[in-house]
Formats: structure tokens, sequence, C-alpha cells
């Protein structure tokens, strides 16, 4: 994934220099990446959710014959590769007793279509195939990293969940309840359903935003900045200030429990808190071909064990084209 991520950032440079010398009004496509790491708290902080690496394409269909405009605005389809690592207290542990969340190592691919009304409700489903354990890459992925930046060495993923294959269905629906006449305040309703045998529960809360705001069916809130046409009532640039209190009915974590269906699940695994609070807070800032997005988030306890609340960064850099 890091090779990945650095192979991107060339891809981009690339294409910034031989796109300048044309402006179109939209961009159908979207190449991109999300990071999220606790060390970019500046805490000195290395614990349970440590680093999250995703890779994502987008791209807006072209409106059918039938399709009416006036009521879906456009579909987007996506793809996208991801890796998680989640560590104990830290990612050097003396021994197994002071594991107070496993260790576990999440790899997947997705595809998802996207639907954006132009009342601005969006419906979205997305299908994550991949796999959690040893197999998953938690370990090199991680020991790559330190080297890369010169941290500590690892020891516990010795001791981390056992393979078992993924399968997850996600659906998200998000809803405008309410904008200010001078559209620079909106609240939205956020709503996520996850069901598979790695991750299932429920997740609601508030999207509150403050700034330059472009409709939830052209907005870096709902990833949804590419298009197949000229859309109206758009702005060039979108910035604004966001909070994002959710509350997360927990059903189901195979990163802390390990794998449903397998019996040895592995050396140490706890059981999940049913109840997870969290709150995001950052900026976003978009224009014609670019999204960059810091927020940091803040959970409660996610494990039935001595292990404490957590929170961590979150970068997005994303670029656009036909």
């Amino acid at each position: 994934m890091m090779r990945l991520f650095i192979l991107f950032l060339i891809l981009c440079f690339g294409s910034l220099i031989s796109f300048s010398q044309s402006n179109p009004s939209f961009f159908k496509n979207e190449f991109g990446f999300k990071t999220e790491n606790d060390a970019y708290l500046a805490i000195k902080q290395d614990r349970y959710y440590t680093n999250g690496l995703f890779l994502f394409f987008r791209s807006a269909l072209k409106p059918t014959a039938k399709q009416d405009t006036s009521k879906v605005v456009k579909k987007i389809w996506s793809i996208s590769a991801g890796q998680k690592m989640y560590n104990a207290q830290s990612g050097y542990v003396p021994n197994i007793d002071f594991i107070d969340r496993p260790f576990a190592g999440y790899l997947y691919g997705s595809t998802s279509l996207q639907w954006l009304l132009k009342n601005e409700n969006v419906f979205k489903a997305e299908i994550q195939g991949g796999i959690i354990g040893p197999s998953a890459l938690g370990e090199e992925g991680q020991e790559l990293y330190h080297d890369i930046f010169g941290f500590y060495e690892l020891n516990g993923w010795q001791y981390q969940v056992k393979d078992e294959f993924a399968l997850n269905l996600i659906l998200n629906y998000d809803r405008l309840l309410y904008r200010s006449a001078s559209r620079k305040i909106d609240f939205s309703l956020p709503v996520e359903a996850r069901i598979g045998n790695t991750f299932s529960g429920i997740k609601t809360g508030v999207l509150f935003r403050t700034g330059g705001l472009n409709p939830l069916y052209h907005s870096s809130a709902t990833q949804s900045n590419v298009a197949s046409y000229k859309e109206a009532h758009v702005l060039d640039k979108e910035f604004y200030f966001f909070l994002k209190p959710s509350l997360d009915l927990v059903l189901y974590d195979a990163t802390i429990s390990g794998g449903l269906f397998r019996e040895d699940k592995g050396d140490v695994t706890f059981d999940n808190k049913p109840l997870v609070f969290s709150q995001e807070l950052g900026l976003a800032y978009s224009q014609k071909r670019w999204t960059l997005n810091f927020s940091l988030l803040f959970k409660s306890k996610e494990v039935k064990s001595s292990a404490k609340a957590h929170q961590y960064g979150i970068i997005d850099i994303f670029y656009r084209f036909n």
C-alpha cells in the first residue's frame, strides 16, 4: 500500500502538469487516497486503530435517455482498496499480558454505486471483499511504515487474530435536514448500516457544516464532486468547517473478537462495546480538480478490556480528470 501511495503522488503531479492548459467546467473521474493515523495528532500515540490507507477511483455515470435529472442528479460508480492495522496499547508489547486490544489487519477491495437526488437525499451501496488475519499483511505494512519513518521495532503481531475471509455490505443514506437562507450553514443526517462477518452494526449522527457550501449531490461531504455534465447551483470552490457527532451500535467487530465463523479466533480476543460514541471535526476544501480534507476523530472505548478511548487524524486528497 505504501508503494501505491508513492506511485499515486507521482501520477498526480504528472497529471497536474499535463492538464494545466485545459480548464473544463466539470470532471467525470476522480482518483485519490485517504490516510488515517493516530500520529497526526502529534501526541506520540501508537495504539488501537493505528493506521489506515485507502485508494479510490470514482466515475460519474452518464445519464440515460430515460433518466429524469430533475430527480436523480447523477449516479457515481467507484472502486477502492484499503488496509487497516490495529495494535494493542502500543505496537511493542513485552508479552501477551499487555495486549488490551487484539493485533489485527484487514485488507479489502470494494465496489459501490451511489444515487444522488436533487432533493439532496443520497443513497449508496458498497460491497467489500477481503481478509483479516496474517494474510491481510498488517504486520508487514506496519513494519514498512516504521522502517520508512525510523520508528521503533514491533512486537506483538505473533498474537494477532487468525485468518478469515471477509464479505461485508455497507449501506449509506444522507438526508438534508436544514440549510440557512444564506446557504452558509446546514445540518444533515448520515446513516450507515454494516452487514457482514467482519463488521456489523448501525451508525447515525448529525453533520453540521458552515462556510461555502455545495449541495449534498456535489460535495466532498458525500464524495460526489465528479459529474458527467455541468450542474446548476454548484460553487467552483467549496470550503467549510464541519462537526460530526455519531453514535454507533456495534453488533460485531472481527478485529476485536476474531473471525465470526472461526472456532480458533486467535490468542487474544475480546468482546466489543455495544455502543461507541465518536466526534469528528475538521476542514474540507474542494475546487474544480482537487479535494483536500483534514479532520480529527475522537472515539469512546470500543473494547471490553482495560483499553482506553482513542483518537486519530484523517487526511483526504483527491484529483479529478476527464
